[in-house]
């Protein structure tokens, strides 16, 4: 066998073979760590979604029923009682949950709501966190979140959700925040206190100090405010509610 010519500094030279084969090898070995470091990286709010059955069918009367636990957002067949999936966040808990046609809006104990799509939980549609909510809603006087979660149209287009300090109005096609509504000083609003009256939503809204008229102490609103007399409110971008459905509402 013929001995390997010493280069010019008296070492035997790397055969090109092994100088392009050992950064391959390297990259070959690091595969698996890039992709395992993808897979364990934390979801996002502490999200955890579980889809049990594929349905192809997303008819209205053919979305699954919902529930809350403890600890999960569970949909489940209607005439089978089979799940269809499952909705988790790292450390929190449902406290309400509102079925819609194609939502599932869940307030949890952190103070945030979600909207899941219901017919096949494919996805978390959006977070919206409620500002000064989560302290609120560990007490006696939050009621389990009774009346926190209000539709302000039949197809769930626009969603309130009042809390002591505010009524905030989100689009649910977008989770887009389309108007806000502060509770007057010295007064709070009383979710679980509501009802609704038409196309209007009456929310209980005392008052500490003096005696204030019962006028001031409920609040009606929709889904483009609140209702008072003489108002032009802003639009919300839904073309049925313009006149003869022409033009576009001012957003």
């Amino acid at each position: 066998m013929a001995a390997l010519p010493l280069d010019a500094r008296g070492h035997f030279p790397a055969r090109r073979g092994t100088r392009i084969a050992l950064p391959v090898a390297l990259a070959v070995l690091a595969l698996p760590l890039i992709t395992a470091a993808h897979h364990s990286r934390p979801a996002p709010y502490g999200d955890r979604l579980t889809v049990h059955a594929r349905v192809d069918d997303a008819r209205p009367g053919r979305e699954p029923a919902l529930r809350a636990t403890d600890r999960a957002v569970q949909a489940y067949d209607k005439e089978s009682g089979a799940p269809r999936w499952t909705y988790t966040r790292t450390g929190r808990r449902p406290v309400t949950l509102l079925p819609a046609p194609g939502h599932a809006f869940t307030l949890w104990s952190d103070g945030l709501v979600t909207d899941t799509a219901r017919a096949d939980g494919g996805s978390v549609r959006w977070h919206r966190a409620v500002p000064a909510s989560a302290d609120w809603l560990h007490t006696p006087d939050a009621r389990a979140g009774a009346g926190v979660l209000q539709p302000l149209t039949p197809d769930a287009g626009m969603l309130a959700v009042v809390t002591p300090h505010r009524i905030a109005a989100y689009r649910t096609a977008d989770g887009d925040l389309r108007w806000v509504l502060p509770a007057k000083t010295g007064c709070a609003f009383e979710p679980a206190r509501s009802v609704r009256r038409g196309g209007a939503l009456l929310v209980a809204q005392p008052c500490t100090g003096p005696a204030a008229a019962w006028t001031a102490q409920v609040v009606a609103v929709d889904d483009y405010g609140r209702i008072v007399p003489g108002r032009t409110p802003l639009g919300n971008g839904d073309l049925r509610r313009s006149h003869g459905g022409a033009g576009s509402p001012e957003n």
